[in-house]
């Protein structure tokens, strides 16, 4: 099992927690895994235990630490669901993104300085895992049902490491507009790849609830560890 450790900001002047899971032997390499609006919970505790089992040195950050450390919430609770989406405009993403630079920073540290790191993220992270493409220097990016994507394309000419975006169809937090600017956005960018889940809604990949679609999420899963075995090589 994993545990929290502290982790420095950019800047020196604090410290956040982090959800750290250890391999057993040697990381082949490093996976930062960015929270939905729910907080560093027991599904993206989870999922960092499989990036262990799978031979990776597994980061979760609390992106939340400023508003409310160690929030952890359930989407299937209507009350907290309501409390999670109350976060999102309180959030400074562009302050979370340089959490996401420090965990990168402490997660090559931690592989002796010269590791490869990866970052994958859902809902909010999916949008913040894009983001990080954009301006972070880690190895490779993975985004789950990312939102708001559409206005980040003008970011997109700084993304040079390999990038991957699954996309539901049926989002109800990203419309089909958004979905076509997504594509048309990104089709000329060959760093890109996305993929496309018919009929599907947001979440299909969490790790437990109602949400999750076993046979999807498991497809997206293993598009996901294939990309990172290739790009973190």
């Amino acid at each position: 099992m994993g545990s929290f450790t502290p982790i420095d900001t950019l800047e020196g002047d604090a410290q956040f927690d982090a959800y750290v899971a250890q391999p057993e032997g040697e990381a082949r390499a490093a996976i930062i895994v960015i929270q939905e609006i729910f907080g560093v919970n027991e599904g993206i505790r989870h999922k960092c235990e499989s990036w262990a089992k799978a031979g990776y040195l597994a980061y979760a950050p609390d992106l939340f630490w400023r508003l409310e450390p160690h929030v952890e919430l359930d989407a299937d609770v209507p009350a907290e669901m309501e409390q999670a989406l109350a976060y999102i405009p309180k959030f400074n993403q562009d302050q979370g993104i340089r959490d996401i630079e420090a965990t990168i920073k402490a997660a090559r540290s931690a592989l002796g300085g010269a590791g490869k790191v990866g970052v994958v993220g859902y809902c909010l992270g999916g949008r913040i895992a894009f983001m990080s493409a954009c301006r972070t220097d880690g190895d490779a990016f993975v985004g789950y049902y990312g939102v708001g994507i559409d206005g980040l394309l003008g970011e997109q000419h700084a993304i040079g490491k390999p990038t991957m975006l699954h996309i539901p169809t049926n989002d109800g937090f990203v419309s089909p507009e958004t979905q076509k600017a997504m594509h048309d956005g990104l089709a000329d960018n060959r760093h890109v790849t996305l993929h496309d889940y018919e009929g599907l809604d947001h979440g299909f990949a969490a790790e437990t609830g109602n949400r999750r679609v076993e046979d999807a999420a498991q497809l997206a899963d293993q598009r996901t560890a294939d990309f990172f075995a290739a790009a973190l090589a």
